[in-house]
């Protein structure tokens, strides 16, 4: 990586204890990754992005930002990228993965709070996160009472926080509110940017946006392959990076590495022996750098083949059909494709246990883990009646509850391995 020290600087980053979260992520990232076998060739690239992951990418955003770009931050997949690009901004996710800074974050939040929401916290207090720092808007959104109450202690923190209201009904009231909503960024993003949303822009943006979906899509189903050809964790980091890095760039990147995964698919080559346990993980995000559950599920003797995740395919299965010769019928299609987000803050939320059974049998998996982070109310809650549901499928499934920290590494490791020893009894 070069010297950015006078760009972080210039951020207002607190350049000597980045410095050390750089350290420690660069370890991590280099036991955790670099470490696998028969990792396919064209992981090099998402290797770089991660090593320059708070170096070029925040040059290309500062430099975006000169041309009169505006950057906009968020930190849920019900922002519409394609409404930022429409615009000339530049969309980035922001970082919320790291126990990092909680001592500080639990000075204005609760304890018991969900380390996603102290995470986002704790970078921006820190003054660590050099994303949060180049953006011109930081998009919120209601999506639990958490973050909803949240928000209000952290607008002050920031230079601009815009926050969306969310339906949490699967109905056409609840569609119209997101549309609505929809509307008033729109009005936020052409207010910052000085530039209005044309039907040519919105369309070239949705093209861009669906693109990426589609390379995603194809990495997916790639997966339904034995012996897997890429690992559960490698899989994540794509997913992980979807978030940070310049869509265009990232489409030819990921369907790159789909034409050399698919010729290890005919060569029958994998990262794991054929007839390894397969493993989906379903339930809350992991971002940035949330490595732990999949580390522990592919040293235990299994494969991780899908996530079903807002950080995995509940983000990116959808495309937004490109319906319609006005903005208001391209922001219907819009409204539509976001309206189909299975987010556990719906009720009642039948799709989403729907669509891990689909996953289930299309990847050929053996068991799902179900992931949530502690004190997050919405997975939580679900998980009870989703194993319940895939368990009466008969799809062996295992509920795990945890948080950012490594004091229950022990004792996870343990549980996934009786998982995948009951799986291998099947």
């Amino acid at each position: 990586m070069a010297d950015y020290t006078e760009m972080w600087k210039s951020l207002g980053i607190d350049v000597k204890n980045h410095d050390a979260l750089l350290a420690v992520l660069g370890k991590a990232y280099t036991d955790i990754f670099l470490s696998q076998k028969n990792r396919p060739e064209g992981m090099k690239y998402f290797d770089f992005v991660m090593s320059e992951v708070h170096g070029l990418r925040i040059k290309e955003l500062v430099d975006a930002k000169a041309q009169g770009r505006k950057v906009i931050g968020s930190y849920c997949v019900f922002v519409p990228e394609e409404l930022v690009l429409a615009v000339d901004g530049v969309a980035v996710g922001l970082c919320a993965g790291a126990e990092l800074n909680f001592e500080a974050a639990e000075a204005l939040l609760p304890r018991n709070t969900c380390s996603l929401i102290k995470s986002m916290f704790g970078f921006k207090l820190g003054k660590l996160c050099p994303y949060v720092e180049s953006c011109d808007v930081i998009v919120g959104e209601n999506t639990c009472d958490g973050k909803k109450k949240a928000y209000e202690i952290f607008r002050p923190l920031v230079k601009d926080l815009y926050v969306m209201d969310l339906p949490q009904t699967k109905s056409e009231t609840g569609r119209l509110v997101l549309k609505e909503e929809y509307r008033k960024f729109i009005a936020k993003l052409e207010k910052e940017s000085g530039k209005k949303i044309t039907v040519q822009s919105l369309k070239k943006a949705i093209d861009i946006v669906n693109a990426k979906r589609k390379a995603m899509i194809r990495l997916a189903a790639i997966r339904a392959a034995d012996p897997a050809p890429i690992s559960g964790l490698d899989a994540l980091l794509i997913n992980q990076v979807f978030f940070h890095d310049d869509p265009v760039r990232f489409t030819d990147s990921v369907n790159k590495l789909c034409d050399e995964l698919e010729q290890r698919v005919k060569d029958h080559k994998g990262v794991a022996p054929k007839g390894t346990t397969r493993i989906i993980i379903s339930g809350c995000p992991m971002a940035v750098p949330n490595w732990k559950l999949p580390m522990l599920v592919e040293t235990s003797n299994a494969v991780i083949v899908g996530e079903e995740s807002c950080v995995g395919e509940r983000g990116t299965r959808w495309l937004t059909e490109v319906k319609g010769n006005t903005v208001e019928e391209l922001l219907d299609a819009i409204t539509d494709r976001y309206f189909n987000v299975d987010c556990a803050v719906f009720t009642p939320n039948p799709s989403r246990v729907d669509y891990v059974k689909e996953m289930t049998k299309k990847l050929h998996a053996d068991g799902v883990i179900h992931y949530s982070l502690q004190f997050c109310q919405p997975y939580i809650i679900e998980s009870g009646p989703v194993e319940k549901e895939l368990e009466k499928s008969h799809i062996p499934t295992l509920r795990l509850e945890t948080d950012y920290s490594q004091e229950d590494v022990g004792q996870l490791k343990t549980r996934i391995e009786a998982f995948n020893e009951r799986l291998k009894k099947k």
